[in-house]
């Protein structure tokens, strides 16, 4: 069990599943707001785990797909030769079961929860499946690494309250904030690799464009994502001293971020990890005060 963890990063779900439940918050604030918010506890925390569920099966498919897709790259390049695959510890069969088991997870998941949650579940896979290819041709594979995770809020938000209407504002604007926050955050973890993808021919931010300019375009979408992040303040929070608190310590955590992108598992894994919580707390507490 420890390998196949290994094989998919499971602990990487830390990144997701916060914004994931800031969506599903948002949805049970705007039911609130509506007037319709008439939900039984029992009923939100079956919902919450089946959120659970599906956001694990699908991280399972992306992480084991990525892995796959890439396990020819992985056995060239040093930092990676020693994953799962490339290294011998896994087989591809294995890697394949791993895949399936998640898939069956996440269809499962995405079926009990609704309807329209089970209809639109194909979207996020045909991202995992694009995203791994996206750095053979293109600098924006990034941007693909960011949707995979970007679409977990609009996820969140449609397993409480399957409608589209005015109320979806906030979750769109968390959504946006998500996938330029994961986009940038991936542009530093691939100051990694800066060499090897010259090497390679792969495209990537620092390939194209070196260490340096590479971190500003990174710092950039991290500024542009905090204004969205911000524009959830001013959609749904405005006024709240929590939330406005929150937002700042978020702010904060970003910039010191920037500050410590020599060292990549700092800025990459810890500090994001934090962000993460602290979005969440953000909308968490903001919409707990509105709905008190």
């Amino acid at each position: 069990m420890k390998k196949y963890f290994s094989f998919v990063k499971i602990e990487h779900t830390v990144f997701s599943l916060p914004v994931i439940y800031a969506g599903m918050t948002l949805a049970v604030l705007a039911s609130h707001q509506e007037g319709t918010a008439h939900f039984e506890t029992s009923w939100l925390i079956k919902i919450g785990l089946l959120i659970l569920a599906a956001a694990t099966g699908a991280r399972t498919v992306g992480f084991a797909l990525n892995r796959i897709i890439d396990r020819v790259i992985d056995a060239k390049n040093p930092r990676t030769a020693m994953r799962d695959l490339p290294s011998g510890r896994m087989t591809l069969k294995q890697g394949y079961i791993v895949m399936v088991a998640g898939l069956a997870l996440y269809l499962w998941s995405a079926w009990n929860i609704n309807t329209l949650c089970f209809i639109l579940s194909p979207i996020p896979l045909v991202v995992f499946v694009l995203y791994p290819f996206m750095k053979r041709f293109t600098i924006f594979a990034h941007f693909g690494v960011g949707l995979s995770l970007a679409l977990g809020p609009l996820g969140g938000y449609l397993a409480v309250r399957p409608v589209y209407d005015e109320y979806m504002l906030p979750v769109i604007l968390l959504t946006v904030f998500t996938w330029l926050w994961v986009s940038g955050f991936d542009i530093i973890y691939s100051t990694s690799d800066e060499e090897f993808d010259k090497r390679e021919g792969l495209f990537s931010f620092p390939s194209r464009f070196g260490r340096k300019k590479a971190l500003i375009y990174a710092a950039l979408t991290h500024f542009i994502s905090f204004l969205f992040l911000t524009g959830v303040y001013f959609t749904a929070f405005q006024g709240s001293i929590v939330g406005a608190i929150l937002l700042f310590v978020t702010a904060i955590l970003l910039y010191v971020e920037h500050k410590k992108v020599d060292n990549v598992e700092l800025a990459f894994f810890h500090i994001n990890t934090v962000v993460g919580f602290v979005v969440f707390a953000y909308i968490f507490a903001s919409s707990y005060l509105l709905m008190k």
